[in-house]
């Protein structure tokens, strides 16, 4: 077992790019969680299991009091043996940070923050319908820097409208207010989501993957400069920073994802709770885990292996594969090898700058 991943479906607000599962209705609050700490007793089958990384995600997990967070946290270490050294995440928006949060976050055992800035500008924030303005994410990144040392924000790149000086000074304030680790993400119109009704109706500019690929470009030299490793497509890190959690994704080691629409991996199969509130409720009310399940074959892990090692800084290890599975790959990266877009060294194939634009399908020529 490597870590256990926590979904808070709440919000203060809808961001019009997101496409997650949360409610803006408070009004279950009590009884979902309750639903959650029934699910981590009914989840944990190895008490013995030593868990490394805990993770609240969502949803907006900052929204909770302090009390509720801890009870979470007290029902994850009642059940499972918990490393006196585990990375303990909490997602918060700067809206939600106020320096009792910060102690009471501190004092239970939180570790690390993931802060939801995505932009310090008033515009940005406007455009994408965030609840909280510039002030809020600068001041609240100055508090909580005085509090945590291991904190992360995200940042949006991308935007219609956010011009390539705009973006560097998005940057430039994280570095120079010393935040160890960038997790920076391209604007993406996902389906069904207010965003895309928006665009569809022309009431919103759609985005520019010209601009966008200028701005990744860009964010990895700016990043380099500084001092960080681009250790995985979107995130970027000062030595010792990393992400502890979402690393043990990309390695595809077994994690536990508690709460409605939470995704699960034991090594050989994947599950992924309903994304449903109330449906979640009555289900763990009888005492039944409400999830569906996919058995992995031999080729869904090859690839899988192929997707998530070509995003990160170690690559794909040909010594890892069979030999004809090896010989296949190799064939298949010869041209984007040609093209400069992947290295071959060591027996690992990793991707150029100029190949992280075009990961995905890269990795999906790779495939078998």
């Amino acid at each position: 077992m490597s870590g256990i991943y926590i979904h808070i479906p709440f919000c203060k607000q809808a961001c019009n790019y997101c496409n997650f599962h949360f409610a803006t209705s408070l009004l279950k609050k009590d009884a979902l969680l309750a639903a959650i700490r029934k699910e981590i007793a009914l989840t944990v089958k190895d008490q013995h299991a030593l868990i490394h990384t805990i993770y609240f995600g969502g949803g907006t997990p900052s929204l909770l009091h302090i009390d509720e967070i801890a009870s979470l946290l007290q029902a994850i270490r009642s059940f499972y043996k918990v490393d006196a050294h585990a990375e303990v995440t909490l997602e918060a928006n700067p809206d939600d940070i106020t320096e009792e949060k910060l102690q009471g976050w501190k004092s239970m055992g939180i570790n690390r923050l993931s802060i939801g800035i995505q932009s310090f500008f008033k515009e940005d924030l406007q455009w994408m319908n965030r609840a909280h303005n510039a002030g809020q994410a600068e001041r609240s990144l100055q508090l909580a820097l005085a509090y945590f040392e291991n904190i992360t924000i995200d940042l949006i790149y991308g935007t219609p409208g956010l011009t390539h000086e705009r973006w560097q000074q998005n940057v430039a304030k994280a570095i120079a207010m010393g935040v160890p680790h960038l997790s920076c993400y391209a604007l993406t119109v996902e389906p069904k989501t207010p965003l895309d009704k928006l665009i569809r109706l022309q009431k919103k500019e759609d985005v520019n993957p010209g601009v966008q690929s200028e701005q990744f470009l860009l964010l990895m030299d700016w990043a380099k400069q500084a001092g960080y490793e681009h250790y995985e497509i979107s995130n970027f890190a000062k030595p010792g920073f990393r992400s502890r959690h979402n690393a043990s994704y990309w390695q595809g080691k077994p994690y536990v994802g508690i709460g409605p629409s939470a995704h699960s991996f034991n090594g050989a199969e994947r599950r992924w709770n309903i994304a449903n509130n109330q449906k979640y409720m009555d289900a763990l009310e009888k005492e039944a885990l409400p999830f569906e399940k996919e058995v992995l074959t031999p080729v869904q892990k090859l690839n899988e292996y192929i997707m998530i090692s070509l995003r990160t800084v170690e690559g794909i290890d040909l010594k890892k594969m069979l030999q004809e599975e090896r010989s296949a790959v190799l064939k298949a990266a010869q041209k984007y090898i040609k093209q400069q877009l992947l290295l071959h060294e060591d027996d690992v194939l990793r991707l150029t700058n100029e190949g992280k634009l075009y990961a995905d399908g890269i990795a999906a020529d790779l495939f078998f």
